[in-house]
């Protein structure tokens, strides 16, 4: 097959939209991420932590919804805005680290020996961040793609799951967290960034 072939392997757009020979774009790959702990537990370094993710669910965001009733008709708004809790899988070492991680951070959040909860969120809560890589390695330093920034983030589940004589695959742990804002940076620009700023325009009507 001709290499120029190659650039027509996509979806055919109009002359005016863009350039006929256009390729299909590269896409984020799920298994190029790593996810940091910040404030997590007690006990450094908290790479091991990064070291056993499975998985991670990336943010989701709900706006509550506005009805405006207006004589014969209805208007719909985006009302206030609320993050979903996501969930971290993790691979639960024989050495007990992420074990031990985890169990700081709930101490953190509760003493389980004396029933004493934190005075203060600041004293519990954590900052999670997500990161989508190129692939790069070793020499080669990995390209961060795109970061997502928790914040405000505390544990609201920790399934240590079931054991099973029967099942050759490691034993993990699933953390449930739920986090007070999140924020999306794009490639290049670095941490704190953050992705589609826009001009906000002073009250005017409903469009």
């Amino acid at each position: 097959m001709a290499i120029s072939s190659l650039t027509k392997m996509t979806i055919p757009l109009a002359s005016d939209v863009s350039a006929s020979n256009q390729g299909l774009l590269m896409p984020k790959l799920k298994y190029r991420f790593r996810v940091s702990f910040n404030n997590f537990g007690v006990s450094t370094p908290r790479t091991e932590l990064t070291k056993q993710v499975m998985s991670f669910s990336r943010p989701e965001v709900q706006f509550d919804d506005i009805t405006i009733d207006i004589y014969n008709s209805k208007l719909r708004l985006a009302g206030k805005h609320e993050w979903q809790d996501i969930q971290v899988e993790l691979r639960d070492d024989a050495g007990g680290n992420v074990a031990k991680l985890v169990g700081e951070q709930l101490q953190k959040q509760l003493d389980f020996a004396e029933m004493s909860s934190a005075a203060a969120g600041i004293d519990y809560k954590f900052t999670l961040t997500c990161e989508i890589l190129d692939g790069g390695n070793g020499e080669t330093e990995p390209t961060v793609l795109e970061t997502w920034e928790l914040y405000g983030c505390y544990l609201t589940t920790v399934n240590y799951e079931d054991l099973d004589y029967s099942d050759s695959a490691p034993v993990t742990l699933t953390l449930t967290v739920r986090y007070d804002n999140a924020l999306q940076t794009p490639i290049g620009d670095g941490v704190g960034a953050t992705l589609g700023s826009v001009t906000r325009n002073i009250a005017g009507s409903i469009n």
